[in-house]
């Protein structure tokens, strides 16, 4: 069945949303210019007074044009303006029709509506809801559509509080404007459609297969043709981060659109200076909403990627860093803008830079620009052109205004001294904006590449092979050094170093020395980068603490610095340990070659070494530990855990299964033999047992997905302990299509306690005796069955291969009995009582095993500490900035 009726709604949204969004950025302008007041009064007024470091009071120049007065007498008609009023109600109506589009398409997804190529490209049928969620952001089409809804989301709040309080009206136009036009840009995005024969403009999520794919042979031979199910998500992001990251990360890349449109205004306004105060708060609350996005990411890539760490500096990792960056960079200056020149320009430069490079880091990953340099970019829709387009057109507005409105900031009387905390600040957030640039510079050679090309010229420009080591070898420099302002730059912001006196880092100097000698010698630390990294950190502890200390007892409102100080350097604390000092505790001691692959041949054979081969059910002795592979686990929808392998036949294609015995976890049953269960799709685990020296057990389930289109994926189990993490991970399994391939039969005819070889190992036939108990068999009086007892002995102990033979309803039946643990099909095919001869038909196979890496990530903890440090402290400092300026406007009121 064909639902077109619900595409055409959501199309149609999208199309409302895209003009709505011109209507509030032209009536915004408008409303901006003054145009459409019916009673608003205008009169001279000052230039706001800008006081600098250096001034005994309030600067004295004064600008010679006029702009709207505060109209802090006046009635509220006076404040009436009807380009206003409209363009608010198409902002409203624009998010309206944003809510209207993504219910369509998560509607689309819900159900299952393949016939639109968006469903069939990201969901199936098999997902549960919260992937289906996911599903609605993994494409170009839908992330863009979260982009706007947080955009329309906050901008209904900012147009809501700006009925507040006549410092927030006289805001609300020109930035509005600004708000509207980004708005009419994303919608842009996803609007689909096209002009003349080639000119797009958009890729809309609510094509249809034959729209899509209108050369697709199935559509010629049947146009009504609907797939029964879609692609799937890709596993890699079946994972709960990825149902709450990418919310929180686009919340982030929104939050980022206040400042700057805050600053756009004020510049606007020729008020350079005058936007910060109503931007603050949200700068705050931008920077830490981006920063916990992108660590959830980092912990989403911890959990569910093998390269054995949550931060592998991918371009679009990068990508994201850096406005971050950036944004905590302008926060910094934006906090000494009042009172120095070179602070403001150097926010108005910063903010407005962290949000082009947030259009910039979107160019990067959905241009499809990036090849195959990243794991997290697009590819092209057809919208490089586009996006191009857009980062361009705000990278020009943005430098046009800025350098017109240049001018009306004064410069410094007097030069900024060592001893003010302007000048640490401003230094601290120079090393954040050289950090940023360096990961940027390189991150943008494919940018490079494309650009010469097209000029004609060939460039041999490459990224880092190791890219990890390249980038990290200038960044732990850079942090060494922010580090070390932080505790400077907190001392001074709280006047501990008075009259140009530095004693009062001494004492903390000592501290820090003393604690980083005991810890330097504790650990047998030998890196002399580690060892700048831990000083570094350190001091910033004992500096930002000692200040935190001073300042609770005074008002804990204002502790909010010191807070999100502690937690980077606790962050980088545990960095520096989990990264630096990661213990591989699978060490192939035993000189054989586990694997002959590629992966496992280069680097010296490092991967041979630091992977362990597990033969079903045999212990192995890994470090403090002795391990033991237990075989294959999977996960049902409505039983808690992992249940064995064995116990389910898998009705391929469908992800549902049938039991083949009671499936009971913790003494419950939840399903009986015979039962049919549902399944989650590509979710085969791999118990692996884990005992300690004192004889405690553990068990993980590192999972292996063997993919049809990305192949072995692999994603890690990891124990949490407090000092340190076990991370296991499966690199290699037994290949799924030979799993059940079994060689060419072969026959043994022994007696009672006779020995004969079986696949290498000896056998012993002890006893054949009758039995009244065969698996999916009912034995009546009047039949017969026997069990034979075959012993098999290794080097681990014996295995015992229990065939039967019956006779029932005067047929015979040779029930198989299967060892997992060595590759063997026993089959009981002839009694010859005259001889006392059993013939035995055996069939061999592939091993059942696991090739698995493990290692200890020590104090990782400590980096999820300190990123929830940093967030508290973020949140403190947005709370108070928020009521400094809600005081304001009250008494402007």
């Amino acid at each position: 069945m064909i639902h077109t009726t619900v595409g055409q709604l959501g199309h149609f949204f999208v199309i409302l949303s895209f003009v709505t969004a011109l209507v509030a950025t032209v009536a915004y302008f408008l409303s901006a210019l003054g145009l459409g007041k019916t009673s608003a009064l205008t009169e001279p007024v000052e230039e706001p007074q800008l006081a600098y470091a250096g001034e005994s009071g309030l600067g004295s120049k004064k600008a010679k044009h006029k702009i709207p007065s505060k109209q802090t007498s006046q009635p509220e008609a006076a404040d009436k303006d009807d380009w206003r009023t409209l363009a608010r109600w198409a902002f409203y109506i624009h998010g309206a029709a944003v809510i209207g589009v993504a219910s369509s398409l998560f509607y689309i997804i819900y159900n299952h509506y393949f016939e639109y190529h968006y469903a069939w490209s990201h969901s199936s049928r098999a997902l549960p809801v919260q992937y289906m969620i996911s599903c609605f952001w993994e494409g170009q089409e839908g992330s863009f559509l979260l982009w706007l809804f947080w955009n329309a989301v906050l901008g209904a709040i900012l147009i809501r509080t700006s009925g507040k309080g006549s410092l927030s009206r006289q805001w609300e136009a020109p930035m509005m404007a600004v708000f509207a036009l980004v708005q009419a840009f994303l919608a842009s995005m996803i609007l689909g459609v096209i002009f003349g024969d080639s000119f797009k403009v958009g890729s809309s999520p609510f094509l249809l297969l034959t729209e899509a794919m209108p050369d697709a042979p199935i559509f010629t031979a049947d146009p009504t043709f609907v797939p029964k199910d879609g692609n799937g998500l890709n596993p890699l992001l079946q994972n709960y981060w990825m149902v709450i990251h990418p919310p929180t990360l686009f919340l982030g890349f929104a939050l980022a659109l206040v400042p700057f449109a805050y600053c756009i205004a004020g510049l606007w306004r020729n008020q350079p200076l005058e936007w910060i105060r109503p931007a603050l708060p949200w700068t705050l609350v931008g920077g830490m909403v981006l920063g916990i996005g992108v660590m959830m990411g980092g912990y989403w890539a911890y959990e569910t990627l093998n390269f054995e760490g949550y931060w592998n500096w991918d371009p679009v990792e990068n990508a994201v860093y850096v406005p971050w960056l950036v944004l905590v960079a302008a926060l910094h200056t934006m906090l000494i803008a009042k009172r120095s020149s070179t602070g403001l320009k150097m926010a108005i430069i910063l903010t407005i830079a962290t949000f082009i490079l947030i259009l910039y880091s979107t160019f990067l990953s959905r241009s499809g620009i990036l090849g195959n340099a990243s794991v997290h970019s697009f590819t092209d829709l057809g919208l490089s052109g586009q996006l191009l387009l857009y980062l361009m057109a705000f990278v020009v507005l943005a430098v046009i205004l800025a350098a017109s409105k240049w001018k009306y900031i004064p410069a410094d009387k007097e030069e900024a001294s060592v001893y003010t905390k302007e000048f640490w600040l401003f230094i601290g957030a120079t090393v954040l904006c050289l950090a940023a640039f360096q990961v940027i510079a390189t991150t943008s050679i494919p940018v490079y590449n494309k650009v010469l090309e097209s000029f004609g010229k060939i460039s041999n420009l490459a990224l880092p092979a190791d890219q990890v080591a390249h980038y990290s070898k200038f960044q732990i420099w850079f942090f060494v050094v922010i580090a070390l302002l932080t505790g400077v730059g907190q001392y001074m912001w709280w006047r501990k170093l008075e009259n140009k006196k530095w004693d009062a880092l001494i004492t903390p100097g000592i501290v820090t020395m003393l604690i980083s000698a005991a810890l330097i010698a504790f650990g047998e630390m030998k890196n002399p980068v580690y060892m700048a990294l831990l000083v570094a950190s350190v001091f910033a502890l004992v500096t930002n603490g000692t200040v935190l200390l001073g300042v609770m007892r005074g008002n804990y409102r204002l502790s909010g610095g010191a807070i999100s100080h502690i937690g980077m350097a606790l962050m980088l604390v545990g960095i520096l340990y989990s990264a630096g000092y990661t213990k591989v505790i699978s060490l192939n001691n035993s000189g054989l070659l586990i694997s002959k692959q590629e992966e496992f041949t280069k680097d010296n054979n490092k991967q041979n070494k630091e992977n362990k081969l597990l033969w079903l059910n045999q212990p192995e002795r890994m470090g403090p530990y002795q391990l033991t592979y237990r075989g294959k686990r999977i996960e049902a929808r409505d039983v808690p855990g992992y249940i064995p392998r064995q116990d389910v036949v898998v009705i391929e294609g469908d992800f549902h299964g049938i039991a083949q015995r009671d499936i009971e976890q913790n003494g419950k049953v939840y399903h009986k033999k015979g039962d049919t269960l549902a399944l989650y799709p590509e979710n085969t685990y791999y118990q692996v047992e884990y005992r300690e020296p004192s004889g405690k057990i553990f068990n993980l389930y590192p999972r292996a997905q063997v993919n049809e289109r990305m192949g072995l994926l692999a994603s890690p189990d990891i124990r949490h302990k407090t000092d340190r993490d076990m991370y296991t991970y499966v690199s290699s399994v037994p290949d799924p299509e030979a799993e059940n391939t079994w060689e060419k039969t072969e026959t043994y005819s022994v007696a009672i306690k006779d020995t004969f070889f079986l696949n290498d190992y000896v056998a012993i036939l002890d006893d054949v005796a009758r039995t009244n108990e065969v698996e999916g068999v009912d034995i009546g009086p009047n039949d017969a069955a026997v069990r034979a007892k075959v012993r098999v002995l290794d080097k681990n102990g014996e295995h015992i291969i229990s065939p039967a033979f019956v006779i029932k309803d005067r047929m015979v039946a040779h029930p198989a009995e299967v060892s997992d643990e060595l590759g063997v099909r026993m089959q009981l095919n002839e009694i010859d009582p005259r001889t006392g001869k059993f013939t035995f038909a055996v069939n061999r196979t592939q091993r059942d095993y696991i090739v698995m890496k493990a290692i200890e990530k020590p104090l990782i903890n400590i980096l999820w500490i300190g990123t929830l440090i940093v967030a508290i402290g973020f949140l403190i400092a947005t709370v108070r900035r928020y009521r400094e300026f809600s005081k304001m406007q009250n008494k402007a009121v």
